[in-house]
C-alpha cells in the first residue's frame, strides 16, 4: 500500500508522444520581506550607526590634526618638495642626499603645495582626508570579497580600529583608534588603505582568471609598487596578504593567469627600480633600525591583548579550509615576526599588522558566518566585550577633539597632549637655516622648513649621520669643552641654537646672542661667533 505522502503515489503528467516533457518549474525564491530576520541582520543598522559615529570622530581628528610623533618629518618632506620638486635633497639636514620619505604620494602632495600655495598643515589635512577615505572604503571592499553578509563590513571596520589591548598604542602602520587619530595624515595610512583595495582587486582578478585583461593585471602591479614606495613596512604586510589571497585562489590559476601575474610583478619591479628619488632596493641592505623597534616586542598583552579572539577565529577557519587567505596571511607574518625576535632583527616586528589585521577580520567574520549558531553567538558575545574594552582603553584619545571638562577624570589623566609646536621660530629664522637642537626637538623643527645638525629620525642615505649625532650629543653635554662645541656649530653650518637655558654654551657666551624664549621655555640663540 502506498501513502498519500509518498511521491510515488502521486499522478504523473505525461507529455504527448513525440514531445519532450515540460521542465519542472523552479522553486520560488524566498521573499526577504517575509523571511524572519537573523540575529546578525538586526545588528546591521546599529553597526552602520557605530561606524558613522567613529567616522565623524576621525573626521574631527582630520580637522584638528593633533601633532604627536612623526608629523614633523612629513611636513618637512612637503616643504622640500615644494621648494625643489626635482631635487629636494635631504629631508632633515642640509645635505644633497636622497630620501626614502620622497615617495610618490609625498611628491604628489609637494606638487599640490607648490601649485596651490597652501601651507604644509593644510596639505597634510588633505592627505589625512584621502587616507581616511581609502582606509574605510578599503576595509569595506576587502571584507566584501570575504563575506556577502551585510553586517561583515561595518563589523570589520569596528574590529580593526577598536580590538587591540588594555592600553592604547601608537605606531605608524597600526590601525588602533589612537594610532590612526595621530597617523591619519601619514603615508602609512594612505598605503594601508590602498593595500586593502589592492588585495580585494587581486582576489577578484584571480577569480576571473583569464577574463581579467592584461592591462588590469599591469595596473595591479603598478598599484603594488605604489604601496611599496609609499610605505615600505606596509608594503611587506600587504605582500603577505597577497600571498594569502594567491594560496586561496579557486580554481587554481591557469597557465595564462600565471603569465599575467608574472607580467604584473615584472612591471612592479621595474617601477621600483626606476623611481628617481631614492634607491628602493638599497633599503634591503640597510641596518640600524633594531633599537627603535625593540619596543614592538614588549608588553604584547597590554597592546594586543584582545586580538587572540581573532586568533581563535582563525583556528576555526583553518579547520574548515586549509587554504583560507586570512590564515595564510597571519602565518606568513607571524613567521617573520618570530624570526625577528629570535635573531634580534626587531625591525621585522613591523610585520605585526600582518598578523593582527587577518586575526581581527577573522573575529568579525566569525560572528556572521561559519560554524553553528551557538558558536557564532559565542564569538558575538566575546567580540562585543573586546570591542567595549578596547574602546575604553583608547578613549583618552578623544581629548584631542573633546574638551577635558566633558570627559571623566580617569580618561583625562591618561590623555596625551599634542606638541605645542615651534611656529614662533619662523619670525626669526628663515627657511633652510640650520639649527643645533637635541634629537627629540629635532624631530619637529624640520616641519617648519629648518634643517637640523643631526637627523631626528634614522637617515639611511646620510653618510656622516654618526658624526652628526655624536656632535649634537657632545654639544649638549655640559662637560664638553667650549671650543669643541664651537667647532661643531661651525663644521655643520649651524646658524641657530635651540635649547634649554642650562644646555650648550652658558648664557652670556659671546658666540651666541639670545633672540627669544619660546612658550615652552626653550631659548633660541643666534650664532654670532
Amino acid at each position: 500500500m502506498t501513502s498519500a505522502l509518498d511521491p510515488s503515489a502521486r499522478p504523473v503528467d505525461r507529455a504527448p508522444a513525440g514531445r519532450s516533457p515540460a521542465p519542472a518549474p523552479e522553486p520560488a525564491a524566498p521573499n526577504p520581506a517575509t523571511r524572519p530576520p537573523r540575529p546578525a541582520d538586526r545588528l546591521v543598522p546599529a553597526l552602520n550607526g557605530a561606524v558613522l559615529l567613529l567616522t565623524a570622530v576621525l573626521l574631527l581628528m582630520v580637522l584638528r590634526l593633533p601633532w604627536i610623533g612623526d608629523m614633523g618629518v612629513h611636513l618637512a618632506t612637503i616643504e622640500r618638495l615644494r621648494h625643489d620638486l626635482l631635487d629636494p635633497g635631504n629631508t632633515q639636514v642640509d645635505a644633497d642626499t636622497p630620501s626614502p620619505y620622497n615617495s610618490p604620494w609625498m611628491v604628489l602632495l609637494g606638487l599640490l603645495a607648490k601649485a596651490s600655495g597652501l601651507t604644509g598643515f593644510t596639505v597634510l589635512r588633505f592627505a589625512a582626508l584621502v587616507g581616511l577615505t581609502l582606509l574605510l572604503t578599503g576595509i569595506w571592499h576587502l571584507t566584501r570579497t570575504l563575506s556577502r553578509h551585510r553586517a561583515a563590513p561595518p563589523l570589520a571596520v569596528l574590529t580593526l580600529i577598536l580590538l587591540w589591548g588594555p592600553t592604547f598604542f601608537i605606531w605608524s602602520g597600526f590601525l588602533g583608534f589612537t594610532s590612526i587619530s595621530l597617523n591619519v595624515s601619514y603615508p602609512s595610512t594612505f598605503a594601508t588603505g590602498l593595500g586593502f583595495h589592492f588585495l580585494a582587486l587581486l582576489a577578484k582578478s584571480l577569480r576571473r582568471g583569464t577574463a581579467t585583461s592584461w592591462p588590469a593585471w599591469t595596473a595591479l602591479g603598478a598599484l603594488w609598487a605604489l604601496i611599496m614606495l609609499s610605505h615600505q613596512f606596509t608594503g611587506v604586510v600587504m605582500t603577505f596578504g597577497a600571498l594569502g589571497v594567491l594560496v586561496s585562489a579557486r580554481p587554481w590559476p591557469a597557465r595564462q593567469t600565471w603569465l599575467r601575474l608574472g607580467t604584473a610583478l615584472a612591471v612592479a619591479v621595474a617601477l621600483l627600480a626606476v623611481w628617481p628619488y631614492y634607491s628602493f632596493f638599497s633599503l634591503l641592505t640597510i641596518g640600524g633600525l633594531e633599537d627603535i623597534h625593540r619596543g614592538l616586542y614588549e608588553e604584547w598583552w597590554m597592546r594586543f591583548g584582545y586580538v587572540p579572539i581573532g586568533v581563535a577565529a582563525l583556528a576555526f577557519r583553518f579547520a574548515r579550509d586549509r587554504r583560507d587567505p586570512l590564515v595564510w596571511w597571519f602565518l606568513l607574518a607571524t613567521l617573520m615576526i618570530t624570526a625577528g625576535g629570535l635573531t634580534g632583527h626587531y625591525s621585522w616586528g613591523r610585520a605585526l599588522p600582518g598578523a593582527i589585521i587577518p586575526a581581527q577580520l577573522a573575529a568579525a567574520l566569525a560572528v556572521v558566518e561559519g560554524g553553528g549558531r551557538f558558536l557564532r553567538r559565542c564569538f558575538a558575545v566575546v567580540l562585543a566585550a573586546g570591542l567595549l574594552a578596547g574602546s575604553w582603553a583608547q578613549a583618552p584619545s578623544l581629548s584631542f577633539v573633546v574638551r577635558n571638562e566633558a570627559m571623566p577624570e580617569t580618561l583625562t589623566e591618561k590623555a596625551w597632549l599634542p606638541i605645542p609646536g615651534y611656529q614662533w621660530m619662523t619670525k626669526y629664522a628663515r627657511y633652510g637655516d640650520v639649527v643645533m637642537v637635541d634629537q627629540n626637538t629635532g624631530q619637529q623643527i624640520p616641519g617648519y622648513g629648518f634643517y637640523t645638525v643631526a637627523p631626528g629620525y634614522p637617515d639611511f642615505f646620510l653618510p656622516d649621520e654618526p658624526e652628526r649625532i655624536e656632535a649634537t650629543r657632545r654639544y649638549f653635554d655640559r662637560s664638553t669643552p667650549r671650543q669643541e662645541k664651537l667647532d661643531a656649530l661651525h663644521r655643520f653650518g649651524a646658524q641657530w641654537v635651540l635649547g634649554w637655558p642650562d644646555q650648550g654654551l652658558p648664557p652670556g657666551d659671546p658666540a651666541l646672542r639670545k633672540v627669544k624664549t619660546g612658550p615652552n621655555g626653550m631659548v633660541l640663540y643666534k650664532v654670532v661667533g
